[in-house]
């Protein structure tokens, strides 16, 4: 695949802790977003922010959200530069699922499944077609994206997840 191309990713934002600088969760999404488009990444849409409980053992609620961003950055390097973002917002290697002030993650990329031992990634994101989390907000902003392993798009996705 031509590392010059621009690539579609499908990112999901996640924060429940507050920045000492930036304030409450949600101003902490609005941040990352502006801390992405400083990068060179273009941000092409962006679904609304979601209150969310946690899962895991962290008791505080979540502000979750997703973008649809553009750039020529394969998806390892797209990571790496996720990472570093986290890093400036404070977020610390440590217990899974626990409080944190941002969590950036590859949810889908245009070019279909990708998979790197290291670092590890894995796209799709293994875990998001069961979490309402990021599919609510994923589905608002691109609802017909299809899942590469499925052939489900991201509305029927939610759907499937949010069924009682």
């Amino acid at each position: 695949m031509d590392e010059t191309s621009p690539h579609h990713y499908l990112i999901a934002l996640g924060s429940n802790r507050r920045h000492h600088r930036l304030g409450a969760p949600r101003r902490v999404l609005d941040a990352a977003l502006v801390a992405l488009a400083s990068a060179g990444i273009d941000i092409e849409s962006t679904a609304p922010v979601i209150d969310t409980p946690p899962i895991g053992p962290s008791t505080r609620r979540y502000a979750n959200s997703a973008a649809v961003i553009r750039t020529s950055l394969m998806p390892d390097a797209l990571l790496a530069l996720l990472k570093r973002i986290e890093a400036r917002f404070g977020k610390r290697r440590g217990q899974r699922w626990s409080a944190r002030t941002l969590d950036l993650d590859i949810i889908l990329w245009s070019g279909g499944s990708w998979y790197s031992a290291a670092p590890r990634l894995i796209v799709p994101h293994a875990a998001y077609r069961r979490r309402d989390f990021v599919l609510r907000p994923a589905a608002r902003i691109a609802p017909r994206w299809r899942d590469p392993l499925t052939g489900l798009s991201l509305a029927q996705l939610h759907h499937r997840a949010t069924r009682g």
